[in-house]
């Protein structure tokens, strides 16, 4: 009889993951911000003289793909678009860009790796401040623990790169 009423009750449940607009803004924005990320970083790759900047660029640009292409699957996963609408990002502060030209003048800088460092700790900057709203006002818990992990690991290369560009200034 137990046997009867175990089939049933059918198969158990799955609890939905909750995911609120703030976590798709957030990872929207993000992918675009990544994706100059690693614009900036592959600069730094091919143009740094320092063993120091050329390793931390090859990191940010090989651990910024990965984190797009895991925040791709996100968005499938969700059924959203990969791209948010022409001026959505307005109501959230728009996003953080690092100006298209800037990036065309690293490739020609004579003070690549300084202009370089300059760039990268106000685009990592960028890349802080829009985890923290997530960290606030997102709602899928996965989502916010990695925007916690974001910023952490974000503020750590901003300290590392104010150092070397300290040095740089000595």
């Amino acid at each position: 009889m137990s046997l009867l009423l175990a089939a049933a009750c059918g198969p158990a449940a799955t609890e939905e993951v909750p995911v609120n607009a703030e976590d798709v803004m957030f990872v929207q924005m993000m992918v675009q911000h990544h994706r100059q990320g690693i614009e900036i970083a592959r600069v730094g790759t091919a143009r740094a003289t320092t063993s120091e900047l050329k390793t931390l660029t090859a990191a940010i640009e090989s651990t910024q793909q990965s984190e797009v292409e895991m925040m791709l699957r996100w968005l499938h996963s969700w059924d959203q678009p990969l791209t948010a609408a022409t001026g959505s990002h307005d109501h959230h502060g728009g996003l953080p860009e690092t100006d298209v030209k800037r990036i065309q003048a690293l490739k020609k800088s004579g003070s690549v790796e300084r202009d370089l460092l300059n760039v990268l700790i106000a685009h990592q900057d960028g890349a802080v401040r829009m985890a923290g709203t997530e960290v606030s006002t997102g709602a899928n818990p996965e989502v916010q623990e990695w925007a916690a992990q974001v910023q952490a690991s974000r503020k750590a290369q901003i300290g590392i790169m104010m150092d070397l560009l300290s040095r740089r200034s000595s």
